[in-house]
């Protein structure tokens, strides 16, 4: 007897010694089961191929790569494509695949079912390594014909290692077109900043900064010349004055003489005229200036025709006189007209330099706006060749990556083993179901057998009448088992 779902091993014995066939007949005839049914289901057989992902040959700091995407990604995308309906639906009428199926099912459902018989697995890296990239994946491909299993898994194998190569290719090519409309939209902008930068210059040539010490030089050479032209005017202006001076005197002692009266004060009148010139010019130079030595002489000239001044003579009509001016007038009259060209050209000149001057003054004010200008373009100009140097660069760097794709140079997949012809199905496997099948019947069977122990009502010890009763026992029938004690 049980009590409160307890089972002692003489409880256990006692049911094994009375019910042992059912637990023999129970796992036998699962068992039978499990391996008519290994028997008798479809057989099922899996081809499957080892494909390795080969780094590229060209060390990626010598050209590094356009693609960088992770290979979990592009191999979901790729899986995502290849095991669509318009890249299995040509396999399943390449090979003529469910050829009674297609009869009376859509389409669809027969590429669900291929797709199903699919299974494309990664290679998880090895624990420790720096690169957690996959090494490889696993291709595998389960149906009811070997042959076609392994046909098909070298049909999907094919389709990964081309749909890599056109991938990579076209994302290369993509990549080096894009950077080079990019590069184009550089160079257009680099070539306008390069104008504008020139047109800058070329309009602001002498007011550059790199011209300001020039500059500053020119000035205090104009102002030189500046001052130099001025006291030349001065000095023109001072002996047109002088010169006119004496030639009034002159041409009034001169008219004098024409009707014979010589007049000694005229000439002691233009004496004093040129002393106080004299005393003016050395108030002002050095007793060697030539100003100072040309009135000297003036002086002792005046002074030599005082002193040999002959008799009055008797004088011709003033017709006859007027038609003998003297040379001293007129070289008087030509030394003013002299003065007056000479003045001019000095009052031209000293207006050019003065203009020149402002114009240099002008240079230098606008210098520092000039300067702060050209600093802006120039950081314009400069940023564009950065950006135009890097997409060139990067442009460069593309096209041999493009070219190493081309060439298979790149990251590629390569079929380590070839998709196997499976010589024993995978489905079903009889030791998975025998032995299944007989776990499961002796799991049963337990099951009964526990289910009668804890049914058992009868008292078969001491104990169980004390339980059941509540009585004490005072004695005990022994046992009469005649099945026990039939050969007795």
């Amino acid at each position: 007897m049980v009590r409160n779902g307890e089972i002692t091993v003489a409880d256990v014995k006692r049911i094994l010694r009375r019910y042992w066939w059912i637990l023999a007949f129970i796992t036998v005839t699962l068992g039978a089961m499990g391996l008519a049914a290994s028997l008798v289901l479809p057989k099922k057989y899996t081809s499957s191929t080892l494909v390795l992902v080969e780094q590229p040959t060209v060390p990626t700091d010598v050209i590094k790569p356009v693609i960088t995407n992770d290979l979990n990604q592009r191999m979901a995308s790729m899986k995502a494509q290849i095991l669509s309906r318009s890249r299995l639906e040509p396999i399943i009428n390449k090979f003529d695949l469910y050829p009674v199926e297609r009869k009376t099912t859509h389409m669809e459902d027969l590429v669900e079912k291929l797709k199903s018989a699919v299974h494309v697995d990664l290679i998880e890296p090895l624990a420790g390594s720096a690169d957690r990239q996959p090494p490889g994946f696993n291709v595998s491909v389960t149906f009811d014909n070997p042959q076609l299993a392994q046909q098909i898994c070298q049909e999907i194998t094919s389709m990964f290692m081309e749909q890599n190569a056109t991938a990579r290719g076209a994302q290369s090519n993509k990549v080096t077109k894009f950077l080079t409309e990019q590069l184009d939209e550089a160079k257009a902008k680099l070539d306008e900043q390069d104008k504008r930068l020139a047109q800058f210059k070329a309009e602001h040539l002498v007011s550059m900064p790199d011209r300001e010490q020039t500059n500053l030089t020119l000035l205090t050479g104009l102002n030189t010349q500046l001052d130099a032209t001025t006291q030349a005017l001065t000095r023109a202006q001072q002996d047109k004055s002088l010169n006119e001076s004496l030639l009034s005197n002159q041409e009034a002692s001169w008219k004098n003489s024409l009707v014979g009266l010589q007049n000694p004060e005229t000439q002691d009148q233009e004496l004093a005229v040129l002393q106080q010139k004299l005393s003016e010019f050395r108030a002002k130079y050095t007793p060697e200036h030539p100003d100072v030595i040309k009135m000297k002489a003036q002086i002792e000239e005046l002074n030599r025709k005082m002193a040999e001044a002959p008799a009055p003579k008797p004088t011709p009509s003033a017709a006859q006189a007027a038609l003998r001016e003297p040379p001293a007038l007129q070289q008087l009259r030509s030394r003013i007209k002299q003065d007056d060209f000479t003045i001019a050209d000095m009052t031209k000149r000293q207006g050019q330099i003065q203009d020149q001057i402002r114009s240099l003054q002008s240079r230098l004010q606008a210098s520092p706006v000039v300067e702060q200008q050209l600093k802006e373009l120039t950081r314009s100009y400069q940023t564009a060749s950065d950006i135009y140097n890097d997409l060139l660069k990067k442009r460069e760097n593309s096209a041999m990556a493009t070219d190493l794709e081309h060439e298979q140079q790149g990251e590629n997949f390569k079929v380590l083993d070839a998709p196997s012809l499976p010589s024993t199905p995978s489905f079903p496997k009889k030791i998975v179901f025998v032995g299944g099948s007989l776990g499961a019947g002796l799991a049963l069977s337990l099951g009964i057998l526990y289910l009668l122990a804890v049914s058992d009502k009868g008292m078969y010890s001491e104990r169980d009448v004390e339980v059941c009763l509540k009585l004490p026992v005072l004695t005990s029938v022994p046992s009469f088992d005649v099945r026990a004690h039939g050969n007795g």
